[in-house]
């Protein structure tokens, strides 16, 4: 037996990096869509100015390595040699047990003064990558380095523990609703902007049906853009996302991260949870449900927190306070698509399970902002409100939401709003809030407090813009919307 040679590993490093010999190199991904996180991700990994590395947390398959390839291209165009710029994909067999020094030793032009660029893919396959990367941080101030991994938890624990001031950050979600219908070139058919008072953002549904229908094919397959871009991988897209996605991060990233031995009681929990997503749980409940102790249901979905296939929601009471002893929780799938993958897509008619998915949509937007860490639901006797936003040092809420896939609400509004009312009266740092259905958008208000009645789909499409626009500290944050005139 041989080990793997330095001639096998220069091979390979050339290999990913063509734009060191090829003068003009065209990379094809610079041609393609880009994400509309690819600007403040491009103004963070470029900023030379910050001498810190740049941490690309998102799950399997959104794009992460897509991006990174149009980074370099933009790195190359605004002058950096492209002899200082490295890709290396990690997790490569040949690769295996090399220290993250070694790699710099390959660059063509590794010792000068000159800005670069160094990029390592799925980090968290190299042991102790954090305390190496710091130290490469520390020892060449004139190279960016980024890095990325689909282990959310793993390495941003890390990178806090070990990285202090040395490491910034960057989540990439699945598509949003309102990227979903740009990459389909079709949001125009849908919404349409207009003028607004006072500078007010605001757009009108030109069709909620055929809105609606779209956000239909959002929930079944569309947090992927090579589901949503490539039509033969959407012709059988619960296969590329189970087999690609589900069974990937289930089999190899979760075990090879923390050593998993249960692999099949794993997957059990998983395709429970993401079958009950959107429904209150407990450890105790679940434990009954699945057969698996406590213990290690509570690790499991640690896990699955941190390979993003779930969003843990927590919980408040009456008085929007947390509870010392965290009893009930709610989890939502961090993309809505992959129940589809697990069991079958939902139709039209399957009202029920388009209600718990569009939760988990409306969740799955607000995941990229710093404000979804304050978001909780309230629950108390037999009442509940499905998102109470809460902040400041004192922790109180100052908007709340409801989400409903029904217009129920507009013609039995007080049985439908009596959480809301009860909430109001007992919370007085409460500002304002929405509630959503199915077709109707109206202006309501409440014990004094101004609500957005707003369709989910369009809610949806709101959050996504806006949070990509940076205003995302209210619930519809400077827009409105609403629908024509009949």
């Amino acid at each position: 037996m041989q080990p793997i040679g330095d001639d096998d590993i220069r091979r390979r490093i050339d290999r990913d990096n063509p734009w060191w010999e090829a003068k003009d190199f065209k990379i094809i991904e610079a041609t393609s869509f880009r994400r509309v996180y690819f600007t403040p991700f491009k103004a963070l990994a470029l900023n030379t100015d910050v001498k810190r590395a740049v941490v690309l947390l998102g799950p399997r398959r959104v794009g992460k390595t897509f991006m990174i390839k149009q980074l370099i291209s933009e790195a190359i165009a605004t002058g950096i040699d492209a002899k200082r710029v490295m890709y290396v994909s990690v997790d490569t067999p040949v690769y295996s047990g090399m220290p993250i020094e070694k790699f710099l030793g390959y660059m063509p032009q590794e010792k000068t003064d000159s800005p670069g660029l160094v990029i390592f893919d799925e980090i968290q396959y190299l042991k102790d990558w954090e305390v190496h990367l710091k130290d490469l941080v520390d020892s060449y101030p004139k190279i960016k380095f980024v890095a990325s991994g689909s282990a959310a938890a793993a390495l941003k624990i890390k990178s806090k523990e070990s990285g202090a001031g040395r490491f910034s950050d960057f989540m990439l979600p699945p598509l949003t609703f309102y990227e979903f219908l740009m990459f389909l070139h079709e949001e125009e058919k849908y919404i349409r902007k207009v003028s607004g008072q006072q500078g007010m953002k605001q757009y009108e549904i030109l069709d909620i049906e055929a809105l609606n229908s779209k956000f239909l094919d959002y929930l079944n397959f569309g947090g992927y853009p090579e589901v949503v871009l490539n039509p033969e991988i959407k012709k059988n897209s619960e296969q590329y996302i189970r087999s690609d996605i589900i069974d990937k991060v289930l089999l190899k990233d979760l075990p090879n991260l923390y050593g998993i031995q249960g692999i099949q009681e794993l997957n059990r929990l998983f395709s429970y949870l993401a079958y009950n997503a959107g429904k209150e749980a407990s450890l105790e409940n679940i434990c009954q449900d699945s057969g698996i102790n406590k213990p290690m249901i509570k690790r499991y979905i640690e896990y699955l927190e941190s390979a993003f296939l779930i969003l843990k929601l927590p919980t408040v009471d009456q008085n929007c306070k947390s509870l010392k002893r965290e009893r009930n929780f709610k989890v939502y799938l961090n993309n809505p698509s992959l129940r589809a993958a697990l069991f079958t897509p939902v139709k039209e008619e399957d009202s029920i399970q388009i209600g718990h998915l569009a939760e988990s949509a409306v969740f799955s937007q607000w995941q990229h902002s710093f404000s979804f860490r304050n978001l909780k639901y309230s629950r108390w006797k037999n009442a509940e409100v499905d998102i109470v936003y809460v902040a400041g040092a004192k922790q109180e809420p100052i908007w709340i939401g409801e989400i409903k896939w029904s217009d129920r609400v507009i013609t039995n509004k007080d049985d439908e709003i009596s959480g809301i009312r009860a909430l109001l009266k007992g919370n007085k740092s409460i500002k304002d809030g929405f509630i959503t259905t199915k077709t109707q958008r109206a202006d309501w208000v409440i014990e004094g407090k101004q609500f957005d009645v707003i369709p989910t789909s369009a809610y949806c499409y709101l959050v996504g813009r806006n949070i990509t626009s940076s205003l995302d500290v209210t619930p519809l944050s400077g827009m409105q919307i609403s629908t024509p005139e009949t």
